[in-house]
């Protein structure tokens, strides 16, 4: 019976001891595998690097509109949120006094006409006369010069004096006439100013757009716009929506790379919807105080779906790399002016190559020299591996898509 407990208790130390050996296998033989890292394919693509700044949407532009002339309203037809076109009347004003003044005018014109008229026929009637008197002194000239005793000699002096005086009296019709003449082209440029003043007193609309503001009601009397008073009260203000501004600051870091005419991409995220605008023009200066440059970008707003005040963002596309190959950008690591990657060669081994980068964009980054297309770099867990270390490359993330 001895014998027996005793080669139970034999047996069983061996079998655990033989468990024991297994389980240190296994583990020796998980210690030895190669880790899996995360990878991603070094691919070809556009990249583009952008600048994104903040503005509110302003009318493309927007005044008051004044009257130019001081009158009473006599009728207003437009009122806050009404939709105008260019020359279309706003509101009428009721000026008594112009009535008066353009009959006033229209009356010296006439006058004036009168007198010209006048002007001519006593311009006329001494023609005729000089005619008559130079052709008997000419008769009595003819006779002395044949028979010179036939004539007195005084009798064609006093011919002569009285044709002089006959000429003279042509050159005073004739300043006179020319004076009359002048008089109604005053006359006529007092109706026509007249005439210009009165048609003033219908106030219309400079340029299409929407009446954002009314001044003042039916009877309000409305001061002339062109006074030097500052309190001179306008009818309405107008503003154009068809198309709106954003001013943008433009930090000088990036005013060199500001061009006309480069698409703007306009999010407003108060309606969910992005926007086309362009760059249309800018200030060529940096402001002092600021260090930013003013930058206009227009968005046609056909459909009036933006409101001025809005708050929108630009997002301005400083560098544009055609077919570039790129990396994400969590592959990169930087020291100082130095940029590496961990490469992983056809062996599965690692290798830490240098690399020139360009631009970036927000998850991925240009490699101008050090990659290759098809290349493999890690893309997670760089701190836990060493150059020359053996791994199990996982591709992770879709390829990347070319930007339109």
């Amino acid at each position: 019976m001895r014998k027996m407990l005793a080669c139970a208790a034999c047996t069983a130390c061996l079998l655990a001891a033989g468990c024991s050996h297994t389980e240190k296998s296994a583990k020796a033989s998980e210690s030895d595998s190669p880790p899996v890292v995360a990878v991603a394919e070094a691919a070809r693509q556009d990249l583009s690097r952008t600048e994104v700044l903040s503005a509110e949407f302003r009318p493309f532009q927007e005044i008051d509109v004044h009257a130019k002339v001081a009158g009473y309203i006599k009728k207003i037809y437009v009122d806050v949120g009404d939709h105008v076109k260019s020359g279309q009347t706003l509101a009428v004003l009721e000026i008594p006094e112009m009535a008066d003044e353009l009959t006033l005018v229209t009356a010296a014109r006439s006058r004036s006409s009168a007198q010209v008229q006048q002007q001519k026929e006593e311009l006329a009637r001494a023609q005729a006369a000089h005619e008559g008197s130079h052709l008997v002194y000419q008769r009595l000239a003819d006779v002395m010069k044949a028979q010179p005793k036939l004539v007195a000699e005084q009798e064609v002096d006093d011919a002569r004096a009285k044709d002089q005086v006959a000429e003279a009296a042509v050159s005073a019709a004739k300043a006179s006439l020319a004076a009359a003449e002048q008089q109604v082209a005053v006359a006529q440029a007092n109706v026509a100013k007249t005439t210009d003043m009165n048609a003033y007193a219908q106030i219309t609309a400079p340029f299409t757009g929407v009446i954002t503001k009314r001044y003042a009601d039916t009877g309000a009397m409305i001061p002339a716009g062109t006074s030097s008073s500052s309190n001179a009260m306008p009818v309405v203000k107008l503003a154009e929506i068809s198309l709106l501004r954003l001013i943008l600051p433009v930090p000088e870091s990036i005013v060199p790379h500001i061009r006309l005419g480069e698409p703007v991409e306009v999010r407003v995220n108060s309606l969910g919807r992005s926007f086309q605008g362009k760059v249309s023009r800018f200030a060529s200066s940096v402001a002092v105080a600021t260090r930013t440059m003013e930058t206009e970008v227009d968005v046609p707003n056909p459909g009036q779906t933006l409101v001025p005040g809005m708050y929108a963002e630009a997002v301005l596309t400083l560098e544009r790399h055609r077919d570039a190959l790129a990396v994400p950008l969590q592959a990169v690591t930087r020291q100082g002016d130095l940029s590496t990657v961990f490469l992983v060669d056809t062996s599965h081994r690692l290798e830490s190559r240098p690399v020139r980068i360009g631009i970036e964009t927000p998850d991925r980054v240009e490699i101008l020299d050090g990659l290759k297309p098809g290349d493999l770099v890690v893309v997670a867990g760089r701190s836990e591996l060493k150059p020359g270390q053996t791994v199990q490359p996982k591709v992770t993330g879709a390829a990347p898509v070319r930007e339109q």
